[in-house]
């Protein structure tokens, strides 16, 4: 092959790849989102559908559109009408999804075509998913050594939680949420100090906690019951079980007061187990202090891990997300296709 054509070609190949490469040649969509944290997030939702003819930018809100960080602050972006086909808010669900409706904020998040919810409470929420921890574990400790369920801590901690959860929710779609707010409700499931040998000892607590609030309330509204049992299962449908509750609960309670303290004690120990190995298995103390010195530097910080954890992706509420995700394009391309026919009646001919 002669030189002149080998550049030819090398320079048809490098123009081809740049324009599918390049993003002036893709449709942008932006998606803001409420802060830093929820970036990545984001980020790991919308890459799946970039290709070569759009890409996502996901930010927050910026000083030219005159908006604060914060859900409030989306949602009023989009009351404005500043969103549409390429630009489209992400947001966390909070109770906004469970309460369907019953305030402004969620009626928008609910059915607006261009809002994105995490169904679960938030970020966090998904973050803590339950069937990942233990490998967030290994990531931190490098052991993969399964001292403890966190999994199943979680689901024994949600259906003792549950039956208070739906007073919560209750609550709040009747717009009496002074009565029993969020904070009542983190209050009387707190675990505590969380102590490996004694997890069904809070669990009890727990549970003990919530019977005792449940009877309350009860008796504060006794003619909610047949109200209180529709909405159990009207939850239920829609994907709040016993068992999950954890999911839709604030995400900074459990993030920081159940399942960080939790993985912080699992991983403590796992970390030692690690250095007694390597102490039983060092033939001298050189050896010692050269493993030590790189397993120590090998160790992670389990909040930043946390918080960069991907398990959720097998969740049921992020394949709800990807599924909106994956409708709202698809009925941008049919109105893109439908604008197309219409400024070129000669090819919607043809095709008949």
């Amino acid at each position: 092959m002669s030189k002149n054509l080998k550049d030819n070609l090398s320079s048809k190949y490098f123009e081809a790849a740049n324009k599918l490469n390049s993003k002036s040649s893709r449709s942008r969509i932006v998606a803001y989102v409420e802060s830093y944290d929820d970036v990545f997030f984001w980020r790991s939702v919308l890459s799946r559908f970039e290709n070569e003819e759009r890409f996502f930018e996901v930010m927050l809100p910026s000083h030219d559109l005159k908006l604060e960080r914060g859900k409030k602050a989306v949602l009023m972006n989009l009351l404005s009408k500043k969103v549409g086909e390429n630009m489209i808010a992400c947001v966390d669900a909070d109770y906004d999804f469970l309460i369907q409706g019953r305030t402004s904020a969620s009626k928008e998040v609910v059915s607006n075509p261009f809002i994105f919810h995490t169904y679960a409470y938030s970020i966090e929420n998904l973050q803590c998913y339950g069937p990942s921890l233990h490998d967030v574990c290994v990531a931190v400790t490098l052991n993969d050594h399964a001292i403890f369920d966190m999994n199943e801590f979680l689901r024994q901690y949600s259906i003792a939680i549950f039956p208070l959860f739906v007073w919560s929710i209750w609550y709040y779609r009747i717009s009496e949420y002074k009565d029993f707010s969020i904070t009542d409700f983190n209050r009387v499931i707190e675990i505590g100090n969380f102590v490996i040998e004694n997890a069904d000892d809070i669990i009890s607590r727990v549970r003990h906690k919530v019977a005792h609030k449940v009877k309350q309330l009860q008796q504060k509204n006794p003619n909610a019951k047949e109200s209180y049992l529709k909405l159990k299962q009207e939850l239920k449908r829609m994907g709040v079980s016993a068992d999950n509750t954890y999911l839709y609960i604030q995400g900074h309670q459990l993030f920081d007061k159940v399942v960080v303290p939790m993985m912080k004690k699992v991983c403590d120990r796992l970390v030692r187990e690690r250095e007694r190995e390597i102490q039983k298995q060092s033939m001298h103390n050189t050896q010692y202090r050269n493993e030590m010195s790189c397993y120590t530097k090998s160790v992670e910080d389990l909040t930043s891990i946390l918080k960069r954890n991907v398990g959720y992706m097998r969740s049921v509420p992020f394949l709800h997300i990807v599924n909106d995700v994956e409708q709202f394009l698809k009925k941008n391309e049919e109105k893109k296709q439908m604008g197309e026919e219409k400024d070129n009646p000669s090819a919607q001919k043809n095709q008949t």
